[in-house]
């Protein structure tokens, strides 16, 4: 087993760096290019040995790639440092560019946002992935950059710099600040280019095997009302998602040091209504993508699955009050639970 994970990685290795240095042809447009480079640059960790794809990985479903190949003892990701630890898992990168900005609806439920708690608001740039994008790199536990400045001199001194001045213009980089807001909207930029967001999944292009339809009939019965299976958000198809937000009842994981309760949406918007309630996640690519929950609590997919049909004999969840009910009592068996696992297989995209 050693053996062959240490092939997997050297394989990895060796495509990823092909990926980073020759592009892809399915990015067209200079800005989806200059978003692609900065990307997969790492000199935008401060130490030169992480860049965005470390933690967004298309081998990964876009989501972490380390915790994708040892989800049972990797939950958050690794910082640049190789020490530091974030509180929680790394959600993919791939389609979330159709999530609008944070917003309360008549309801009182909140829809938009980036991140597991919506705090990269797209109140500031109008576009939530952007602004998400400026936070990894002056994050001290993840890139560590030490100022926008540092970010921006990057760029300076790089092999990319004449087609930054293509898309932003001469003098793009003078003000620092409007330069790491274009920062962020190229990497969004490349984020919902065709490279990432591809919709090339068995669900999208073939004919599903009986087990799969037979999942999809479930699947819609018990688990579209959150994630939607109806085109929505400008999207050319399902997303699988409706971008809000649910306390589903995961437990604290343990192994992620704490000084409380993880708040989530309800410490953002300062609301003990939305305490413990998380961005529910697309589950395109969601076989790739493990661990699951915003705190990597279930290293595969069926007990993601187990959990969400009864989540009884899973501990008490970290934040009781605001629990939701739509799931942890759906009653089903083992059997339909397979039959839904085989539906959410054919999610994945060809990468």
């Amino acid at each position: 087993m050693k053996k062959f994970t240490g092939i997997l990685v050297s394989s990895l290795f060796v495509i990823s760096a092909a990926w980073a240095a020759g592009g892809s042809p399915t990015v067209s447009s200079d800005i989806e290019k200059l978003g692609m480079r900065l990307y997969n640059d790492k000199n935008m960790s401060f130490n030169g040995t992480q860049s965005c794809r470390n933690c967004h990985h298309h081998f990964s479903g876009f989501a972490d790639i380390t915790n994708h190949l040892d989800p049972y003892t990797n939950f958050v990701s690794t910082g640049a440092d190789g020490v530091s630890k974030g509180g929680r898992n790394a959600p993919s990168s791939a389609y979330a560019g159709f999530s609008p900005k944070l917003q309360e609806e008549t309801t009182g439920e909140w829809v938009g946002g980036m991140f597991w708690d919506g705090r990269a608001n797209g109140w500031t740039l109008g576009d939530p992935l952007a602004e998400q994008a400026q936070g990894p790199p002056l994050n001290l536990v993840e890139m560590a950059m030490p100022s926008k400045e540092a970010v921006i001199a990057v760029i300076e001194n790089s092999d990319y710099l004449n087609l930054w001045i293509k898309v932003f213009g001469n003098g793009s980089l003078d003000d620092v600040a409007v330069a790491y807001d274009n920062f962020g909207i190229a990497i969004a930029a490349y984020e919902r280019s065709i490279d990432v967001t591809k919709f090339t999944s068995k669900f999208d292009t073939a004919v599903l095997s009986d087990k799969e339809k037979d999942g999809r009939v479930l699947f819609q019965t018990n688990c579209a009302s959150c994630h939607s299976t109806t085109k929505a958000f400008g999207a050319p198809a399902a997303l699988f998602t409706n971008y809000k937000y649910a306390n589903i009842g995961v437990p604290a994981n343990p192994e992620i040091p704490s000084d409380g309760p993880d708040l989530g949406l309800g410490g953002v918007v300062n609301d003990p209504a939305q305490y413990g309630k998380f961005k529910i996640p697309t589950l395109r690519n969601i076989a790739l993508s493990a661990p699951y929950s915003h705190n990597g609590m279930f290293p595969t997919l069926m007990e993601m699955l187990q959990f969400i049909n009864d989540r009884s004999s899973f501990g008490d969840p970290e934040v009781a009050a605001t629990l939701s009910n739509a799931v942890g009592s759906l009653g089903l068996s083992q059997a339909e639970l397979e039959q839904i696992e085989a539906f959410l297989l054919t999610l994945t995209d060809d990468y």
